[in-house]
């Protein structure tokens, strides 16, 4: 039988190339996000490419009821969850506390804490149900190294970091594997909706640095996904080669890059 593979956070970034990397394996799946024309062309490419099936289902993850009712209406056939991605989370702005939006501040909390909560409530009986599944949790090196302007999104992301640890001790005896993927600098549109559609401060940011793809953190979670079922991976911290921690990034001049490349 074909796995099911839940993902969050689909329409873009990690979340694509997770969603395509599974289906790359032969599993069906399940893709959410807020923008439902891309899941619509997601689920069309993926199924003209892969003998698999997809699922779309556009609902923001923040409203409670919204999570429901979309969970409630799955096929019957995409019922068994086999593997959930917890991939929706985004940082917004970068001030220093006294100075934060407290707009910005609310949406990471409902996307990066409630909605993680909200989804693996749902998903999570299931398995216990079941007897099985595997949860995968994208957190950030923003969970356990704290850094200057980013008080509120490093505060979620530590709370995705303590959450993942205590889903593992509450689902020990139900046979369901936890894991947690702490990525380091990652170029996708994460940068662009922190800075509010501001194009050349997001450019900035990956500026003399190779980073990650949505694609090489899609492989993180395929490996760790892959492991025999008395395997667990409790955590996986990836990094680019030029980035040690939150805090030390060596940046190389753009054009010296652009020759290495």
């Amino acid at each position: 039988m074909k796995k099911t593979v839940f993902i969050t956070g689909a329409t873009s970034g990690i979340g694509e190339a997770t969603a395509r990397a599974f289906a790359d394996e032969g599993c069906n799946v399940i893709i959410t996000g807020r923008r439902y024309e891309r899941l619509r062309e997601l689920k069309k490419e993926i199924e003209a490419e892969y003998e698999v099936e997809v699922v779309p289902l556009g609902f923001d993850i923040r409203d409670k009821h919204q999570c429901e009712a979309a969970v409630e209406s799955l096929p019957e056939a995409f019922r068994h969850i086999d593997i959930l991605v917890n991939n929706a989370g985004l940082a917004a702005g970068l001030e220093h506390i006294d100075e934060g939006d407290t707009n910005d501040w609310e949406a990471m909390i409902d996307t990066n804490i409630k909605g993680l909560l909200y989804i693996t409530r749902l998903v999570a009986e299931r398995m216990v149900l079941q007897g099985s599944g595997h949860i995968i949790n994208i957190g950030s090196i923003a969970g356990t190294q704290p850094y200057e302007s980013g008080s509120v999104y490093c505060a979620s992301k530590h709370a995705v970091h303590a959450l993942s640890q205590a889903m593992r001790i509450d689902l020990l005896s139900y046979g369901i594997r936890v894991t947690e993927i702490r990525p380091g600098m990652v170029e996708t549109e994460f940068s662009l909706v922190r800075f509010h559609g501001d194009q050349e401060r997001a450019d900035n940011v990956y500026k003399g640095v190779t980073p990650l793809t949505g694609d090489d953190i899609a492989e993180a979670i395929l490996w760790a996904a892959g492991q025999p079922a008395h395997v667990n991976i409790n955590e996986i911290v990836i990094m680019p080669t030029q980035q040690a921690n939150a805090y030390y990034t060596c940046r190389k001049p753009t054009d010296m890059q652009k020759n290495e490349k």
